[in-house]
């Protein structure tokens, strides 16, 4: 594991090169973190590999008794586009040093660097057979891991949609384990005493970031009626500042969105937004260049009953809701079918600890936002699924305990 993440930080520049080429994502970013933190993760859980321990229980009658810590065996990886390295990693670095063997399908928008880190895996001397990369569509080759009957597990970062549809075919095949890290409507809640420049900053970069492409993405801001205007009015001209581009320029901010399908998908939740009576701030509408280009696009005036405060719309919309105390802020958060993420910007603590308790989601940035780390669990509440990426509990996730107990005859002691 650790000889496959020095290969990846020896070829950063093509793996980054790729993932540009297939999504759109940015070749700076790509290069300087997404995937050398790629080859951390893997470093990450290369540490965990042979610290993995069982425990000697005292059991109440008169026996022995311990626990083995076994790997769940095959493992099913279905992983998204939007995220193509780091996606792959954060897949397979727990699984891999949980002693599973796996099959991975990449989306079929970014297939290129899955191949790419297969043949690094080959070079680095992982045992043919461990780690598989297959291409194909999500209803013909996803779904023959969903419900093949030899795949022991399956793990997938995607659509709810999608994720219930691995459900059931777990469920009809032979009942296989499931982790899902679905949609997300994520909140970024501002209350009074916020600095609002930096309020402004986290709100561009949480909705932004990605071209939007990012499944806790703070589609929604709250903020408190009493910075409600000031707020909007420095989140505007931060968000004009954003810079649109070529994705392999330096400059560049916001690249093109991944596809056809989705860029039309995106421009249809705006034209929802516009007749549902929100106000369009800024944006809404396709770049004048080539490419699958979309402004930075902003509502305010939003309702929380609205399509584009509920639908997750995957892309730069942003929803700015109005709300006056704690209460209401939390009652609003919590209004979706999902609970990937949140965040809170608040001078006071009591607030950021009452928040942090009440709101349904499996994350919650404190004065921040996208922190995330190897060593930080990540998953969702509700329709944003189940199972965490990321820190032991990923590790743990891609391991039966076993229980095994013997008498004890004839003892001194129990």
């Amino acid at each position: 594991m650790l000889k496959w993440a020095d290969l990846i930080d020896q070829h950063v520049e093509e793996l980054a090169a790729l993932d540009t080429i297939d999504g759109g994502k940015l070749y700076h970013y790509s290069k300087d973190f997404e995937v050398p933190l790629s080859a951390n993760m893997l470093r990450y859980y290369a540490g965990a590999a042979d610290k993995i321990h069982g425990q000697v229980l005292k059991a109440s009658m008169n026996f022995h008794a311990s626990t083995l810590m076994e790997p769940v065996g095959v493992v099913g990886h279905i992983i998204p586009w939007n995220g193509p390295s780091f996606m792959f990693f954060t897949k397979v670095s727990p699984s891999i040093a949980a002693g599973c063997t796996m099959v991975v399908k990449p989306a079929e928008q970014t297939p290129l660097s899955a191949l790419f880190y297969a043949h690094l895996a080959k070079q680095a001397g992982i045992p043919d057979g461990v780690v598989n990369v297959v291409q194909g569509f999500g209803p013909t080759a996803g779904a023959a891991i969903a419900s093949h009957m030899d795949v022991d597990a399956v793990s997938f970062t995607g659509s709810t949609e999608v994720g219930r549809k691995i459900m059931e075919a777990a469920a009809r095949s032979n009942l296989k384990q499931v982790s899902l890290e679905l949609g997300g409507k994520s909140p970024l809640i501002v209350f009074d005493d916020a600095d609002i420049d930096k309020a402004a900053e986290f709100a561009v970069l949480g909705i932004f970031f990605n071209k939007g492409e990012v499944c806790c993405a703070s589609s929604r801001v709250l903020v408190q009626e009493g910075i409600y205007d000031e707020f909007e009015k420095k989140l505007v001209e931060k968000a004009k500042a954003w810079a649109i581009g070529d994705p392999f320029d330096s400059k560049t901010q916001h690249g093109p969105q991944t596809g056809k399908d989705h860029y039309e998908k995106i421009l249809s939740y705006i034209e929802h937004g516009k007749r549902e009576g929100a106000t369009l701030l800024l944006g809404g509408k396709p770049v004048d260049t080539k490419g699958y280009y979309i402004e930075p696009t902003i509502f305010s005036d939003v309702k929380e009953d609205m399509l584009i405060a509920q639908d997750e719309i995957f892309g730069p919309v942003l929803s700015v809701l109005k709300f006056k105390t704690i209460e209401e802020a939390i009652k609003i958060g919590n209004n979706t079918k999902y609970g990937l993420a949140a965040g809170v910007i608040t001078k006071n603590m009591d607030t950021a600890n009452t928040v942090s308790r009440s709101i349904r989601a499996g994350t919650i940035w404190i004065n921040c936002y996208f922190a995330l780390g190897n060593d930080i669990p990540f998953g969702g509440y509700k329709m944003s699924g189940f199972g965490k990426d990321y820190g032991l509990d990923a590790l743990y996730k891609f391991l039966h305990v076993k229980s095994v107990v013997t008498p004890i005859y004839n003892s001194p002691w129990l």
